[in-house]
């Protein structure tokens, strides 16, 4: 069972930093988002690995939608 990360704010996909299956830490990106002419990055948030990605790049995403999940 895996803790499914949720964009904080709407926005649009900006990049997929981190391909499913990849090891992270709490601290590495794995998305960014581009709002406001911003770019924020997304992190895993805690360790593990990258069990899915729910998301692609260029996608236009709400507050709270789901982004990945870590497993």
């Amino acid at each position: 069972m895996g803790i499914t990360v949720k964009s904080e704010m709407a926005g649009v996909v900006a990049a997929v930093e981190i391909e499913e299956g990849a090891a992270v830490t709490e601290d590495d990106a794995v998305v960014i988002l581009s709002a406001m002419k911003m770019e924020i990055p997304v992190s895993a948030g805690r360790s593990g690995s990258v069990a899915e990605i729910l998301v692609a790049e260029g996608d236009v995403v709400k507050a709270g939608q789901p982004l990945f999940v870590i497993g």
